[in-house]
């Protein structure tokens, strides 16, 4: 008679069991996606100058809402691995001309060079010289992107190409890209003042690209010379400092550093010939049993270790992290520097975000924009599921470079004036 009058319950039990499993679901579901994530505008950190406020004025986008897709947009995973995968939705394909240059070691530097596709917005000739992140090139998705809508702006560019990146450009000299060589970006840089002479630069450079392109403006101040700006997007600024978040598993970024070794990998084997070959010229640490290294390699510690850094014959790998990052060179940099990162970015520990903040408090040609979402090179927007072929950051990196082409005609106009009315008295 008991059991017959429980009977009756065990449905509703299931039912509960159905609702807390649902329950559970969902909390995962808007943890995982951040939903609860508020949307807000970037962080600036800057120091109040002339430049500053000028900027704030010209670049709405410094202090408007970043609104990435409502469903995924604010996770920063999905972010980066839409960048990863896809790169951009519905990318262009912008028509360049190859450009081969032969370096002094017999390496072949190649880049792309694309022409503007309208007037600028001075009138007058500007070049975005363009560094892509690590292992990648003018034929990416986001670089076509990015190119494309520059070109319509009014800016010619020049994008390089990795040296090794490119699957059907063969090596002519035991020698790859490494994280911080600026000897290829160099010589298309002044290919272009070269080439261009009236042209002015605007230096752009994305994740490794961004070490590159700071590091090599650090080095010379005459590398400085007609160059309007500088951008760097999602760069980490020490690779010392960040080894050890790499080996971490926060933010899965132990899983990320394997996979990019994987694809790293790949690259150097493709070039096995060239780097492992019975060569002359191919540096004498470099040998067999670095060669079997890498295929076990499951990170890219390994892989500089036993491998990248002897390019160039760093004795360790502590030297090698120290010598090509840019870390050391940021504070040589007097032209306007714009260092954008995002705050969910999974590759760059929230640690290293400390070294732009802390620049950008000191010089006032320094501003860091640290918007909440965006993950590594992502920065898609849309409404809800769907991201649009354009995305925030291809969209503030022209902002910001117009602006300055703005300001630096206001200071010419203004100093052309000055001297017209001193010259009358």
């Amino acid at each position: 008679m008991s059991a017959m009058l429980e009977t009756p319950e065990l449905p509703a039990v299931f039912d509960g069991v159905k609702l807390a499993a649902v329950a559970a679901v969902l909390y995962v579901i808007v943890r995982c996606l951040n939903l609860k994530s508020p949307t807000a505008p970037p962080e600036l950190i800057y120091q109040d100058s002339a430049l500053a406020r000028f900027l704030l004025k010209s670049c709405p986008l410094l202090t408007k809402e970043y609104i990435p897709p409502l469903i995924w947009g604010k996770s920063g995973h999905i972010q980066t691995a839409l960048y990863g995968k896809m790169g951009r939705v519905r990318s262009p394909h912008p028509y360049g001309l190859r450009k081969y240059l032969t370096m002094p070691d017999g390496a072949t530097a190649t880049f792309d060079l694309f022409e503007p596709q309208s007037e600028h917005c001075i009138g007058e000739d500007v070049t975005m010289v363009i560094c892509p992140g690590i292992a990648n090139h003018s034929e990416k998705q986001y670089i076509r992107t990015f190119v494309d809508y520059a070109q319509k702006n009014g800016y010619r560019c020049a994008v390089l190409n990795h040296l090794g990146a490119l699957p059907n450009i063969e090596l002519t000299s035991p020698r790859m890209f490494t994280y911080g060589c600026t000897w290829e970006f160099g010589a298309m840089v002044s290919y272009i003042k070269k080439t261009y002479p009236q042209t002015q630069l605007v230096v752009v450079g994305f994740s490794l690209g961004g070490n590159i392109v700071c590091k090599y403006l650090g080095e010379s101040q005459a590398n400085q010379e007609r160059v309007l700006c500088c951008v760097s997007v999602c760069q980490g600024y020490s690779a010392l400092r960040a080894q050890e978040t790499f080996m971490q598993w926060d933010q899965c970024r132990r899983f990320y550093n394997f996979l990019m070794a994987d694809n790293m990998k790949k690259i150097i084997l493709s070039h096995r010939q060239a780097l492992f070959g019975d060569n002359m010229k191919k540096p004498q640490s470099l040998s067999d049993a670095d060669l079997s290294k890498l295929y076990t390699a499951t990170s890219l510690m390994q892989i500089d270790d036993n491998v990248m850094r002897k390019f160039h014959g760093y004795g360790s790998l502590k030297e090698y992290y120290e010598e090509e990052s840019c870390l050391h060179y940021l504070h040589r940099i007097y032209v306007p520097l714009l260092l954008v990162n995002a705050a969910d970015d999974p590759l760059v520990h929230e640690s290293l975000l400390s070294i732009p903040r802390a620049l950008s408090e000191k010089r006032e040609n320094v501003m860091h924009v640290l918007p909440l979402h965006g993950g590594h090179l992502g920065f898609f927007e849309g409404s809800v599921l769907f991201p649009e072929p354009l995305t925030w950051m291809d969209k503030l990196v022209v902002q910001y470079a117009n602006a300055i082409c703005q300001w630096e005609k206001t200071k010419s106009h203004c100093s052309d004036t000055e001297q017209a009315v001193s010259g009358q008295e």
